[in-house]
């Protein structure tokens, strides 16, 4: 099914796409290298700029009107590498340390397989997805027609996890990745000198105070059976060492599984900070925003994507009841369109996703293939087969 050809060629686009990474939005060349191989295997319904630099590819075998997607993201972070490796980031402060390299190569992949192979009923479509990191890459995408102009009736994503090994598999029917809100809190106060503490108002003492309430949200507010996280992130006053600080800023964000919990995040957090604020005589301004929903996992959908992952990775190494995680994806958007599920594969004893030592691992570029080209066969077989 994936000729040892093919394999080779893979290794050569994946590090050829690490080394030349893009941030989200900007993914100009690697838009156009993945619509050369697409039309090298033959592949020609292929429009670009979806969702500012999407691509979507569309392959009919056969006379079948069910259409699966298949999607993969194509972004960078925006993370200075070091891992030293021969094909390390050509730009610096850019690099694929989510392995969405390899998460493209993937899906070039089993396009080619398809289109060469074929071996289905209906129509696959491939979707390259921008600026999953921003959160905002499949929102673009839907606004520019996917799900709609260019429907389908089941979609599917694949993310590469360090720690579980090459060859593993996991999923779990529901709820499986966390929703991202983003906050910044702006406290207004009044500076002076340090040594007059007297004549103002301390933005930053206030801004400490509303540190350490925050970490009390989740733990006074939030039924203890649902998973919420309130994390601060960042913080920063005027930075001017002899000088008590007039303005300071709180950023970070809260992971959770649904909207209430989102809410009742918000309005204690408001709640908290306009006490707080007022006991210190200062003023302060929040700004809440849901970049991310809750991924969550429709049951049919995963049990089709389980059933292609026993026959190419084996029972023993697929896992039907992953832990929820608290992590986001954007693919999460997609869910909302159609049904649809998402799976974790193993990348082995890797760096963190995020670290500026990741790196994908390339033995597990041919499963996941053979696992993308498994579940279109098996969601759009041919009559009689």
């Amino acid at each position: 099914m994936v000729s040892s050809e093919l394999a080779d060629a893979m290794l050569q686009w994946r590090r050829h796409l690490h080394q030349n990474p893009e941030f989200g939005f900007e993914e100009e060349a690697t838009a156009r290298f993945v619509v050369e191989k697409l039309r090298e295997f033959g592949i020609e319904d292929i429009e670009t700029g979806i969702g500012g630099t999407g691509v979507i590819a569309t392959l009919q075998c056969g006379n079948g009107d069910r259409i699966i997607a298949l999607r993969a993201d194509m972004d960078c972070l925006q993370i200075h590498e070091t891992t030293n490796l021969p094909y390390s980031s050509n730009t610096p402060g850019l690099m694929h340390a989510c392995g969405h390299d390899g998460h493209t190569t993937i899906l070039l992949g089993a396009a080619a397989v398809l289109a060469i192979d074929g071996g289905f009923d209906g129509k696959v479509r491939f979707v390259f997805q921008p600026a999953e990191e921003w959160g905002q890459g499949m929102k673009a995408m839907i606004q520019d027609g996917l799900g709609s102009r260019l429907g389908f009736d089941e979609i599917y994503g694949l993310h590469n996890k360090p720690g579980l090994p090459v060859g593993s598999f996991e999923t779990t029917p529901g709820p499986f990745m966390g929703a991202e809100d983003g906050f910044r809190i702006t406290v207004r106060g009044s500076g002076g000198h340090a040594s007059r503490p007297h004549d103002c108002k301390d933005a930053i003492l206030c801004a400490c105070s509303i540190v350490s309430e925050l970490q009390m949200i989740v733990s006074r507010t939030i039924d203890p059976a649902e998973l919420a996280v309130v994390s601060v992130t960042s913080i920063e006053g005027d930075n001017i060492k002899n000088a008590i600080s007039s303005e300071a800023c709180i950023e970070g964000d809260c992971r959770h599984f649904n909207d209430t919990v989102s809410h009742t995040i918000e309005d204690a957090m408001r709640r908290i900070v306009k006490g707080l604020a007022d006991g210190h005589g200062c003023t302060a301004e929040i700004a809440y925003d849901r970049v991310f929903v809750p991924l969550v996992n429709n049951p049919e959908a995963t049990a089709h994507g389980l059933k292609a992952a026993k026959t190419v990775f084996g029972e023993k190494s697929t896992n039907p009841k992953a832990p929820r995680m608290g992590a986001s994806e954007d693919f999460a958007q997609a869910l909302k369109v159609s049904p649809g599920a998402f799976f974790n594969f193993g990348n082995g004893d890797s760096a963190p996703l995020h670290s500026p030592k990741y790196d994908f691992d390339d033995a597990a570029l041919v499963p996941s293939v053979k696992w993308f080209v498994e579940l279109v066969r098996n969601r759009l077989p041919i009559s009689g087969q």
